[in-house]
Order: C-alpha cells, then sequence, then structure tokens
C-alpha cells in the first residue's frame, strides 16, 4: 500500500510541474468543456490467435467456455461479475466451492447449461443473447462453432507462454484492455508478481541442488487415472519458481496427459507432493490409502506428512490468475518452511486483497482459500 501511496504523490507532483506549480498574477484560464466520451459502436480486439475481431463497443453480456480461469480473471479485472451470463460447469464448481462466489455472489447465477464438457451447444448460448463469448484459444473446435452461430468471438490462451503464470497474466490483461478499456482493477499486480518471484529466487538461489526439494504434482487422480504434471504444464512453472526439482521433468508430454503409475511414483520417491484443486483427492486420501489399489505407505512425501492440497483463491491456484503472487509464497513456504518461516501468510493474503482489489477477506475467507475441500475438483471436469 505504501508504494501506491508514494506512486500517487510522484503523480501528484508531476501533475503540477507539467501543469505550472508556480503562482502568478494572472488568474487561470478556464479549462475548456470536454464532452463525455463516446462509446463506440464497435471496436476491433487481436486476440491471442492474432485474429482481428469486431465486437460491439458496449459490451455487458460475457460467456466463456474452457478457458476454466477467465470468469474469476474477468471478475477481478472488472470488480464484478455482473456481465458474466455464462460459463463452463468447471469453473463454476471453483466458484461455488470458493471464495469467488462470495466476494461475488452474482456469478453464481451464471447459466452452465450451453456445455457439455468442451461442446458448445450454440443453440443454447444464443438464447443468452451474449455480446462476445472468450473461448480457448487452443480449441480450433470453438473457433469454429462460434464463428459459425455469428457469435463475436476473442480467443484467449492459458499455455502459449510456456505455462509461465505471470507472462501469461498479462497476456490476460493485454486482451481486457481492449475490450474494456480504462477500466481494470489490476494494475500493479503483474509487478507485484515478478516482485515476489524475484525475492523467492534470491532467497534459494544457493541451496545446493541435492538439498533441493524434489517435488511432484498430482493434477488428476482417483480410481481410474493418475496425472502429474511434466515439464510442459503449471506443475514445472511453480516447482521452479520455489526452488525445488520437478521429479516428472523428464516427461515432455504436453498439458494433462502425463499418465503415470504407482511404480513410477515409488520409483521417484518425491520428497513433497501437491495436489491441484482439479481433482477432489485431499491429503488425508494419501495417508489413509483411501484410494482403492494403490499403497502410498512407502513413499517419502507421505511418511512424513508433506502432501499438500494447493490453495483455492479467486480460482483455482494451479493456473494463472490474481492469486499468482500469493500461490509463490505459499509454494516457497510449504518447500522451504524454515527458510521462509517469517512469511505470514495470512496476513499477507489479506493485505494483497486490501491493497489491490479493495477487498476486506475474513479469517474464515483465508481459511476457506488455504483449506480447500475436494468439492471443487467433482463437478463437470474432463479427464484428457
Amino acid at each position: 500500500m505504501s508504494k501506491k501511496l508514494i506512486a500517487a504523490a510522484l503523480c501528484a507532483v508531476m501533475l503540477l510541474a507539467v501543469l505550472g506549480g508556480c503562482a502568478t498574477d494572472e488568474p487561470a484560464a478556464s479549462p475548456a468543456a470536454t464532452p463525455e466520451t463516446e462509446v463506440p459502436a464497435t471496436r476491433t480486439v487481436v486476440d491471442h490467435n492474432d485474429d482481428t475481431v469486431t465486437i460491439p463497443g458496449e459490451i455487458n453480456r460475457i460467456a466463456v467456455t474452457t478457458i476454466y480461469p477467465l470468469p474469476a480473471f474477468i471478475s477481478m479485472y472488472l470488480g464484478s461479475a455482473e456481465k458474466i451470463i455464462g460459463m463452463n460447469s468447471v469453473s463454476m464448481a471453483a466458484a461455488k466451492n470458493g471464495v469467488l462466489g462470495k466476494l461475488f455472489p452474482e456469478i453464481l447465477t451464471a447459466d452452465t447449461g450451453w456445455m457439455q464438457g468442451d461442446i458448445i451447444n450454440t443453440e443454447e448460448l444464443l438464447k443468452l443473447a451474449p455480446d462476445v463469448v472468450f473461448y480457448s484459444a487452443s480449441s480450433a473446435a470453438e473457433k469454429e462453432a462460434l464463428e459459425k452461430a455469428g457469435i463475436p468471438a476473442i480467443g484467449v490462451h492459458a499455455t502459449k507462454w510456456d505455462f509461465d503464470s505471470i507472462v501469461t497474466f498479462d497476456k490476460w490483461v493485454d486482451v481486457m484492455s481492449q475490450v474494456f478499456p480504462g477500466e481494470s482493477r489490476v494494475d500493479g499486480v503483474s509487478e507485484y508478481s515478478n516482485q515476489v518471484l524475484a525475492e523467492i529466487t534470491e532467497t534459494v538461489r544457493d541451496i545446493p541442488d541435492g538439498d533441493r526439494r524434489r517435488a511432484m504434482f498430482l493434477f488428476q487422480y482417483d480410481e481410474t487415472v493418475l496425472i502429474t504434471s511434466g515439464k510442459k504444464f503449471f506443475g514445472q512453472y511453480w516447482i521452479t519458481a520455489a526452488g525445488g526439482i520437478n521429479v516428472a521433468e523428464a516427461m515432455t508430454e504436453a498439458g494433462s496427459n502425463a499418465l503415470i503409475n504407482m511404480e513410477q511414483v515409488y520409483e521417484w520417491d518425491p520428497d513433497i507432493i501437491y495436489i491441484t484443486n482439479f481433482t477432489p483427492t485431499q491429503p488425508d486420501d494419501l495417508y489413509t490409502n483411501s484410494v482403492a489399489g494403490d499403497d502410498w505407505s512407502s513413499v517419502t512425501a507421505v511418511k512424513n506428512k508433506q502432501v499438500f492440497k494447493l490453495p483455492l483463491g479467486a480460482y483455482r491456484t494451479y493456473t494463472p490468475g490474481i492469486d499468482t503472487p500469493l500461490t509463490l509464497k505459499w509454494m516457497a513456504k510449504t518447500m522451504y518452511p524454515d527458510i521462509f518461516a517469517d512469511v505470514d501468510l495470512e496476513q499477507e493474503v489479506k493485505d494483497y486483497y486490501s491493497d489491490f482489489f479493495g477487498i476486506t477477506l475474513t479469517d474464515d475467507d483465508v481459511q476457506m482459500m488455504y483449506n480447500p475441500s475436494g468439492d471443487a475438483g467433482v463437478a463437470g471436469f474432463m479427464k484428457k
């Protein structure tokens, strides 16, 4: 907050200099009347597919397909979810079971019935009369369906920039600034995220490779599937940023295709395990071997009670979003609790939401974020 106040003071000084801070004997000229800026009938947006898309100048009704984190991002960007009239059930599950639905309860009224998994029912979507639809830029099928329906559609990527959460956040801001010029409520988040990352990098820089913690992600896990994060998924970014070693780094399958089995887990024997909110599995499920057929009792992370469920902030923190700087701190603190013992995460979470977004989080809100239930991982997520 102090940085913002200092910045505001500097801006004020500069403004006085530009306008002429020295008093004169002559009265100041009255400024010319400035007509209220008119909203254009249409505007163009260059999306993440480098397509130029024409959209209405005023956007009041938004739908989002399988770019799952985007409804939460838009809500925080605009400071409201009132314009979101449709989204995927995967996004809704996170909103219902996390803090987003409490901060912006209007998002819980968004329609989810127009999508079945990753299939768009364009007839049902048209009934919602969206002004614009944000779709996953990596999905040619979504793009084709929306274009055929004649709906202005903007492609947004989550994975194009080597799963770098900060860079991806910046690219989302770039698109939103074209759609909603001058309406950003996320100013300073990227700079703060880079500052946090730099501080963590400096702190863990001199840890010898032999002492770095060997970590593994469980992206999805149940009786039928065990998917980790290889080199080309978000888990690699988080583990590396926190100063650890991804035991699955040699796996180069893109995205959520890094299928493994328990024999591979035994071979890797990770020191620490992180579980995403894309699966209902909780740390206790590993501690008690409650997933049928799998025995985790000999795995070092389980023996030492070093299994952690990722936070569920405005959205699932495995992906990019406004919680990225907090997730970086949480990852570093869980991976190296002694080194980051002075980090009061609960207070930093409250300060961050207050300073950047004007949102006051309660103790219960923070507990919900950092001790999420498994329900956000149940509804609608398609195994890839």
